[in-house]
């Protein structure tokens, strides 16, 4: 990584899993930024069919001179901040090529294990990591907006969380939908361990007092869909964010990307990425 201020040049982007439906809408964003970024280098998995295929510009299908590479290291080698949205797998590569390069890491991806978080933690030591289940500012604040809520609501509202996701997602709940969960119940001074309810397919009789509920729904190809509903005696609160299109957490990304470019090595989110206190 080099040492120039990350606001006097143009940042240098490797993308990890760029053939992806995440790592495409990367690349089309970073070539439409008009020199504040450029694309340093993508990676993807060999077994990616693919993987052989020379890279082309997603807004033009015209080629771009460039293949991708097979390892991690290659990458990382190259690029000033890595972004990666690719698999938990994939995660502990990308952490261990972060910390060797002292590469900046930002990570999108979801379903992350406790060893996967183990490894990026450790690999922050080293360089600046940022990992967020949600890229979009917009989702960062809803997110704070539902800690504030759970916590002066009271016990008496019921919290569910609701989210769609386009047919093709593998997880859930979705990443976001956890965070959203996690705030509520930190909002109410406990954890998701202890208060979700993560099935509500499995549901019979009451609802049970004090539980925070998901509600998950896959179909079509909708980019993203989340409401928090806290529902209270005569009252109903609902917290909504719709992404209609994948570009908004691939501009997150970027501008995310630009801030932990300048930060030293450490553990960061989308907190303090927009100022809000610790992560």
């Amino acid at each position: 990584m080099t040492s120039e201020s990350a606001t006097s040049k143009s940042l240098g982007i490797g993308i990890a899993g760029v053939w992806g439906r995440m790592g495409q809408t990367l690349l089309g964003e970073i070539l439409r930024s008009e020199g504040a970024f450029f694309f340093a280098a993508g990676s993807e998995s060999t077994s990616h069919p693919q993987f052989d295929d020379p890279l082309l510009d997603p807004r033009t299908r015209e080629p771009l001179g460039l293949s991708a590479f097979g390892d991690a290291e290659a990458l990382f080698e190259v690029s000033d901040v890595v972004l990666d949205f690719t698999t938990p797998e994939a995660a502990l590569q990308h952490a261990a090529a972060a910390a060797a390069s002292r590469t900046a890491l930002l990570v999108g991806t979801s379903g992350l294990r406790q060893k996967d978080q183990k490894a990026l933690e450790k690999a922050s030591h080293k360089a600046p990591v940022l990992i967020a289940a949600n890229m979009s500012p917009g989702v960062n604040l809803l997110i704070e907006a539902t800690r504030m809520l759970a916590a002066k609501l009271g016990p008496e509202f019921d919290i569910e969380i609701q989210e769609i996701h386009h047919r093709h997602k593998r997880d859930a709940p979705s990443g976001t939908a956890l965070a959203f969960g996690r705030a509520a119940a930190e909002g109410r001074g406990g954890s998701l361990e202890d208060l979700g309810l993560l099935d509500s397919s499995d549901r019979r009789g009451e609802r049970p007092h004090g539980k925070i509920g998901f509600v998950v729904a896959r179909g079509g190809d909708v980019a993203g869909e989340h409401t928090v509903l806290f529902a209270g005696p005569g009252e109903r609160i609902e917290l909504t964010h719709r992404a209609g299109d994948r570009r908004i957490f691939a501009r997150g990304a970027l501008r995310a990307a630009t801030w932990l470019y300048a930060q030293p090595p450490g553990l960061y989110g989308m907190r303090e990425m927009l100022g809000l206190g610790d992560g």
